[in-house]
């Protein structure tokens, strides 16, 4: 295959303070099946060159979750030279999209006419925006969550509509500065100042490329509302499993954690929690790649949960998981507690998640004529 003439001056810089910089500690490589795979970054910086893109092309087997500069002692960033190789794996030409097909059409229909919807009643200056994999899958909970902020805030509007995460994490850059662009102009331009979300990966997007939108978590907002009681449970103690975009956002996993000791339920941290938290094997779409390396962090999240049931905030999270072990979505807490205790949340899979997002939008059309 060909390769690049040169390395642009960003990659450059990333590639020269990895080489220089990394002490080959190991910590990194302990958790990660991409680099116990691949060395350690000092390693893959020498022995990969990366003006071949035949190189290139093995960014897209890190998850991307950051978990190696949680640990690094140096704190350097091998995730973010990475997504930067994806960028330039794009840009140069050579990106698949049939590859991600899956994902993409994914992306794609949350923004089309057909599923997107925006309801913004008058002097509205806040949105609900619950991303596009709770609206599928968790129909019912979307719903209660946006009644119950609209409960507080009469003049709460909603956006269904997707973010494009996808697009920004496969290196996709130019064409997701598009599309979340478009987006945010459209709502600033309406008026719009304050962003409440319910998925991390949403709140991750909005909070780097909000550019004047505040953006809050829903966990952080009914973290200081009263109301939420105790309920009877004979689960025993539960660990909370934060998604990776949530790793270096304190306040919101403290605020995750105060709700759940609302409901009386006891909590055993795991080893890997807040900013070591664990990827769940969904990130960077690497199990469309290299489905054995996101097996690898089920398999070690399975291990460290030691049977407990997991609370997640992350209906992508909550869906990975729960595919091997209990695994419990904060939002259906907060709204159906007691169908909860009972284990008889309604997940919807796909592909009647796209069925259940119809539902949805109508049902919010109905409520804000």
């Amino acid at each position: 295959m060909t390769g690049l003439k040169s390395f642009p001056l960003d990659l450059s810089s990333q590639l020269t303070a990895i080489s220089t910089q990394c002490s080959e500690c190991g910590a990194c490589v302990k958790s990660c099946a991409f680099l116990k795979h691949y060395g350690t970054p000092s390693a893959i910086t020498r022995n990969h060159d990366f003006t071949q893109v035949s190189f290139l092309a093995m960014a897209y087997e890190c998850s991307l979750c950051g978990l190696c500069t949680a640990v690094c002692p140096e704190k350097l960033e091998p995730s973010r030279l990475f997504l930067t190789l994806r960028r330039i794996f794009v840009a140069a030409g050579h990106f698949d999209p049939s590859v991600y097909r899956t994902i993409l059409g994914y992306e794609h229909r949350g923004r089309s006419r057909l599923f997107a919807y925006q309801g913004l009643p008058a002097d509205c200056d806040t949105v609900f925006f619950p991303g596009c994999n709770l609206p599928g899958s968790r129909m019912a909970t979307t719903l209660h969550l946006y009644e119950k902020l609209r409960s507080i805030i009469p003049a709460l509007g909603v956006v269904l509509n997707c973010c494009s995460k996808p697009s920004h994490d496969l290196g996709r850059q130019d064409h997701f500065e598009a599309v979340f662009g478009e987006l945010r102009h459209t709502l600033q331009g309406q008026g719009v100042r304050r962003v409440l979300v319910a998925c991390p990966n949403c709140y991750t997007i909005f909070h780097q490329y909000g550019e004047g939108l505040s953006v809050q978590t829903i966990y952080e907002y009914f973290a200081v509302e009263p109301g939420t009681v105790p309920f009877p449970s004979a689960w025993g103690a539960i660990s909370v499993h934060d998604p990776c975009a949530m790793r270096n956002s304190e306040g919101i996993q403290q605020a995750v954690r105060k709700l759940l000791s609302a409901f009386g339920l006891e909590q055993v941290e795991m080893k890997h929690q807040g900013p070591r938290t664990l990827c769940c094997g969904e990130g960077g779409m690497v199990s469309t790649v290299r489905p054995a390396f996101a097996e690898r962090w089920v398999k070690l999240r399975r291990k460290e949960s030691g049977g407990r049931r997991l609370v997640t905030y992350c209906a992508g999270c909550c869906g990975f998981l729960g595919k091997t072990m209990p695994t419990v979505h904060l939002a259906d807490l907060l709204c159906q507690p007691e169908a909860v205790r009972l284990d008889k949340i309604p997940v919807t899979r796909p592909p009647l998640t796209y069925l259940q997002r119809l539902r949805l939008k109508r049902r919010l059309q109905q409520l804000l004529r």
